[in-house]
C-alpha cells in the first residue's frame, strides 16, 4: 500500500492526515499522497469547491479525461 490508511475498505480511497493553513493561505500536501498521485513541484492544480460537500483538489487532466469521456458517450448516443 502507498502511504495514506484504507478507509472503509476500498484500496481507492485514503487518509493522508491534516494539513495546517498557513497565513498566506497556503497547504502542504502529504508526500505519500502526492507520491501517489504523481504532483511534482510546479504542477498545476485544480481546485473546486461545494459549499455543502467541501474542496476537492486535483490535476487539470483529470476532469479533462473525464469530460472528454462524457462527451464521446454523448456523441455515441446521438448516432
Amino acid at each position: 500500500m502507498t502511504g495514506g490508511k484504507h478507509i472503509l475498505g476500498k484500496p481507492k480511497r485514503h487518509i493522508f492526515g491534516t494539513a495546517k493553513v498557513g497565513e498566506k493561505g497556503q497547504i502542504v500536501i502529504p508526500k505519500d499522497a502526492r507520491q501517489l498521485f504523481g504532483i511534482e513541484p510546479g504542477d498545476t492544480l485544480l481546485i473546486l469547491g461545494d459549499e455543502n460537500t467541501g474542496i476537492i483538489v486535483t490535476k487539470p487532466d483529470v476532469l479533462q479525461d473525464a469530460a472528454k469521456k462524457i462527451f464521446e458517450e454523448m456523441e455515441k448516443s446521438e448516432k
